[in-house]
């Protein structure tokens, strides 16, 4: 298991062991919530067979990190936890996962959404669709 909050890595995350560590930081903990990211194969009008992420190493990490904390004092977030896929992802592959604990719901709710809200408006992780009239790069984070 890794003990590191933030990560970028190419294999599968497991949903259930991310939510035990975040759980086990603080018997405090009375809410927790996740989103989880996921690869459609229909976007913007068009077929989409295959997405790819690149992401910019050591500073896609430092800004994920940046936006946990900010979370975690803005929200008063116990724990939160964040993981973020990269390489080459099939339709119905996960791709991003929040998790947030905090002694009430609304805490864990307002990080949960500021975190993945961020993340699409900060973090250097660039996606290319693939798509059967070619590939496209996505400009706009959403």
């Amino acid at each position: 298991m890794q003990d590191r909050w933030v990560r970028l890595q190419e294999e599968e995350f497991s949903v259930q062991e991310e939510v035990e560590r975040v759980l086990k930081v603080s018997r405090r903990i009375g809410g927790v919530v996740c989103f989880i990211g996921a690869v459609r194969d229909f976007s913007e009008g068009r077929e989409v067979t295959k997405l790819e992420f690149e992401h910019y190493s050591g500073m896609a990490e430092e800004e994920l990190e940046r936006i946990r904390q900010e979370a975690k004092q803005k929200f008063g977030a116990t724990e939160i936890s964040v993981v973020h896929r990269y390489g080459s992802l099939e339709p119905g592959d996960t791709i991003v996962l929040v998790v947030a604990g905090a002694e009430h719901r609304e805490q864990a709710f307002g990080a949960c959404r500021y975190v993945i809200d961020e993340l699409k408006k900060r973090v250097p992780i660039w996606k290319k669709e693939h798509t059967p009239e070619g590939e496209v790069w996505v400009q706009e984070h959403p």
